[in-house]
This record gives structure tokens, sequence and C-alpha cells, in this order.
């Protein structure tokens, strides 16, 4: 069990996020990873922005949190620097990981309820806070 730091980024009627394409099956998550030892929910948060993302972020309120497999701490942010999709984590660069790919995207928060995004629950949370 891991504790996990998600980051949540709206821009312009757009959430961030990340597509999948693993074992055949698309699907969608909010850019995350693992709390590191000595590291809270929001600084994992923030150096899983820059890994995945290529961007720095300001953490603002924790909008969800989730138990599975540890709990996931789901964090609404703002890029402070950075371009979006730039990111060089080892998602990107260990060809050997054998993880399926990884696509950061925005998607129109409208289309939320319509593809599949893990956790659903935090994809309508989102939702419902920026209709």
């Amino acid at each position: 069990m891991r504790d996990r730091g998600s980051v949540v980024l709206i821009d312009n009627n757009k959430v961030g996020l990340i597509k999948r394409i693993r074992d055949g099956s698309v699907y969608y998550v909010f850019p995350s990873g693992g709390v590191e030892d000595g590291e809270t929910p929001g600084e994992a948060t923030k150096r899983e922005a820059l890994e995945e993302l290529g961007v720095e972020v300001k953490i603002n309120e924790c909008i969800a949190k989730l138990e599975f497999n540890g709990t996931q701490y789901f964090f609404l942010s703002e890029i402070i620097k950075g371009i979006y999709g730039t990111g060089e984590g080892e998602e990107f660069t260990n060809k050997n990981r054998n993880r399926g790919t990884y696509f950061p995207i925005w998607v129109e928060i409208e289309k939320l309820s319509t593809i599949d995004v893990k956790p659903k629950e935090v994809a309508l949370k989102v939702q419902s806070l920026f209709k």
C-alpha cells in the first residue's frame, strides 16, 4: 500500500489527463504518482506534474481523497511554469517498463462522463464543480 498524489488541472473548460493505452485498453487517468519517503502528498503531486507533464504547479485545495491500496489525494492545481505535455519521467524514457503508453492530453470537462476516466467518481466531481 502506497499513498499517491494526483494533480487536477483545469484550463479553458478542459481538464488535463493522461491517455493510457495498455493491453488493448484505452482509458484516462489523472496525472499522479506514489508519495516517496519524506514527501507530503502535495509535494509528490508537484513532482509528478513535472515528471509526467513538464509543468510546475501551484497546489490549491484537495478536492477528493480515495482509499485504494493506500490513500490517493486529488489536488486542484494551476500551472505556474512550463509547457504541458513535455514531461520526461520514466513513463516516457524507460521503454523496458512494458506498462503501455502515456499521452498527456486536455479533455473537455463536459466529456468526462462519456470516456473511461479512472477513478470515475473524481471525474464526475470535477465535472460537477466546473459545469
